[in-house]
């Protein structure tokens, strides 16, 4: 695990691993972070290449070619970000048809698209038929009869997965995804009538299943637990078939620490886990031929973004110091606690142009909207902010402007930028 606070704040921390500074600047892939809010403004999205290519290359080293890796494009749908990935050899996840124009925007071939949801509207199955998917991941019977049809008219067969909803006991995470009543998928208690449905579905090619338990896990042990509930869950579709299975798709879920007190997912302990889980695979002869998805979303993107935001004004209301900034909620809704948090904590917030400072105040960092939600940090240990100074928000890259209320008051929409290699370039 990483260490928490007791050898530092996370904020510090995740300097040390992502980020260099510079007397008082923050640097991101070499930059000052202060120049580039200076050269296009606040609120600012900041994105670093090289994070990403390093999330991703741990992890890959991590899955010791147990499964090849599928972007979610969700987490952050800007196809330059996405396409980072898909250069490393990554597949795209996509939830929408929205999301398969993102994905063919950033140069993912269809054959590596996966297409899962539990909405699909036949304009979009229609889309994706046509043009070509790798797999359709189908959630209920109503899907399985409209796909088929689509297929029907189109003169296509289709490779679908069957998502499955797992039992409680597969469950874990921040956000439990299984286990329970759900949208997503058919239960696990139903997955003979869901192989019956989709072997009557003449144009629908049976390929795999997919699994997704839960979302924003720390702990290897519960990662790899529920892998382990994936191949035993494919093994039983398998044999209830009586034929191969070709993927495999464990679903995502990988977490990152936001908060005071998380630690990493040690990718070691993964790795020490996957020998079992492909000996696992192996011994089963309709799962050893078949390809093993994860789909992380998150894990690659969040580390490598910084939410940017410039201080207007600085005052004190009771015996609190509020810290009002040109950038909220409306932004990064997930910063702010109310992007399905229950107990609102706080990102790593800190001042990227006073990183030499050591007199900290704590104080309430808030945004421009005429509301008390918009609070990107209750109890931050922040230098004496004064107007025009900067703020920025880590763990950012993931789950932010496309995730929130960009409309909302009508502020400016924030510009989004992307270093590679010293390169910057304006990509929204």
């Amino acid at each position: 695990m990483l260490a928490t606070e007791s050898a530092g704040t996370l904020a510090d921390l995740l300097v040390g691993r992502h980020y260099t500074v510079r007397g008082h600047d923050l640097l991101a892939g070499g930059i000052s972070v202060e120049s580039l809010a200076e050269r296009f403004g606040t609120p600012l999205y900041v994105y670093d290449a090289a994070v990403f290519r390093h999330c991703f290359a741990g992890l890959k080293e991590a899955l010791g070619g147990f499964a090849d890796i599928f972007f979610s494009i969700k987490a952050n749908p800007n196809p330059a970000i996405a396409n980072i990935f898909v250069a490393l050899g990554a597949g795209i996840e996509i939830a929408s048809g929205g999301e398969y124009e993102r994905a063919r925007e950033a140069g993912a071939p269809a054959r590596d698209i996966l297409f899962a949801g539990p909405a699909k509207r036949d304009d979009e199955l229609d889309r994706v038929i046509r043009d070509g998917i790798g797999e359709l991941h189908v959630e209920c019977f109503e899907e399985i009869a409209r796909a088929n049809r689509i297929a029907a008219r189109a003169g296509k067969r289709v490779a679908v997965s069957v998502r499955i909803n797992p039992v409680a006991q597969a469950q874990g995470g921040a956000m439990r995804m299984g286990g329970k009543a759900s949208p997503f998928g058919f239960d696990e208690e139903q997955i003979g009538d869901a192989l019956d449905a989709i072997a009557e579905a003449g144009q629908l090619d049976l390929c795999g299943v997919h699994l997704f338990a839960g979302t924003q896990i720390l702990d290897a042990g519960v990662l790899l637990a529920q892998w382990r509930h994936g191949l035993d869950v494919a093994a039983r579709v398998a044999r209830a078939v009586g034929a191969p299975l070709r993927s495999i798709d464990l679903g995502g879920g990988l977490g990152i620490p936001y908060y005071s007190g998380d630690g990493s997912l040690d990718l070691a302990a993964v790795r020490r886990g996957i020998d079992s889980l492909a000996a696992a695979k192996d011994a089963e002869p309709l799962l050893r031929g078949a390809r093993v998805i994860v789909e992380p979303g998150r894990y690659l993107a969040g580390p490598g973004g910084l939410y940017v935001a410039r201080v207007v004004a600085n005052k004190v209301s009771r015996g609190t110091r509020f810290i009002v900034t040109d950038g909220g909620m409306h932004h990064h809704l997930a910063a702010s606690g109310n992007l399905g948090q229950v107990i609102k904590r706080d990102y790593p917030v800190l001042a990227p142009a006073r990183m030499d400072e050591a007199r900290l105040q704590r104080c309430t960092v808030t945004g421009p909207l005429c509301t008390p939600l918009d609070t990107l940090a209750r109890a931050a240990e922040l230098p004496p902010l004064q107007a025009g100074d900067l703020i920025a928000v880590m763990q950012s890259g993931a789950y932010g402007l496309s995730a929130s209320p960009a409309g909302f008051l009508s502020h400016p929409r924030p510009v989004e930028v992307l270093i590679d290699d010293g390169r910057v370039a304006s990509i929204g």
